[in-house]
């Protein structure tokens, strides 16, 4: 007769670490409810499918490289009133990721672009996919670095890893024309096969102000509204509002 600590190491071996770890509540509870064999053997599986989903969900939020968390759930729609809660919530189906469409953010800086940017990608994230965030910036440098190293088609192959890939503050500051070149690069190789989230402060038409070169702008602007969802967001800064207010 198999001794509790003789199972436990049989789960372990068949990697069913979750149910390793807490069979003996399991059976427990189990014992409690008078569970038939089948609800018990149903949920052991249901226990370490759940607990295998939590660890994945952990583990993408800290692959995501988001600088700090802000939910949907935290945004003021009374303050920025030229976007609704009702607008966001449909997003939160994930068709547009399934889809392989674009979300665009533009407005502003301070009416709250990066903080829907962040909470559509938790939201996200929490329903299984995969995301990478990163600043325009930031993007750029790692880019850069890739092809200096001769490892540009590398690196993009690795953010199409992602399910969704966040480029906020595109706009802010101009770019050479190599940064151009590889963003057009990336952009090319996520059209219609992953979808980003976008946040801007220039409307496509000005985009020729930081890309200095309309013949690159433009075939970036049409992958990137092409399957794309776009919200002018416009008022007073939340920032600007908070530090006002003090």
């Amino acid at each position: 007769m198999s001794s509790i600590d003789q199972v436990t190491q049989k789960f372990r071996s068949l990697r069913m670490s979750a149910i390793a770890e807490h069979l003996e509540p399991l059976l427990s509870q189990a014992e409690a409810n008078e569970s038939s064999y089948l609800q018990f053997a149903q949920s052991l599986v249901e226990y370490e499918e759940n607990q295998r989903n939590s660890k994945r969900i952990e583990q993408n939020r800290r692959r995501s490289g988001f600088p700090l968390h802000k939910s949907l759930e935290e945004f003021d729609y009374r303050f920025q009133t030229t976007i609704s809660k009702r607008e966001m919530n449909s997003l939160c189906d994930f068709n547009f990721i399934d889809n392989r469409d674009n979300v665009v953010f533009i407005g502003p800086p301070g009416v709250g672009k990066t903080h829907l940017a962040i909470g559509l990608g938790l939201k996200a994230i929490d329903a299984g996919y995969k995301v990478s965030f990163n600043t325009a910036l930031a993007l750029m440098e790692i880019l850069e670095l890739a092809e200096l190293k001769g490892e540009l088609k590398k690196k993009i192959n690795q953010l199409l890893k992602f399910d969704v890939l966040i480029i906020d503050e595109l706009g802010y500051l101009p770019m050479n024309k190599q940064g151009m070149h590889n963003l057009f690069q990336l952009i090319n190789a996520l059209y219609e096969y992953r979808s980003i989230i976008l946040t801007t402060n220039k409307e496509f038409t000005n985009w020729g102000e930081f890309f200095f070169d309309n013949n690159v702008a433009v075939p970036i602007v049409d992958r990137l509204i092409h399957h794309s969802h776009i919200f002018m967001l416009g008022g007073e800064s939340y920032r600007l509002k908070s530090k006002l207010n003090k």
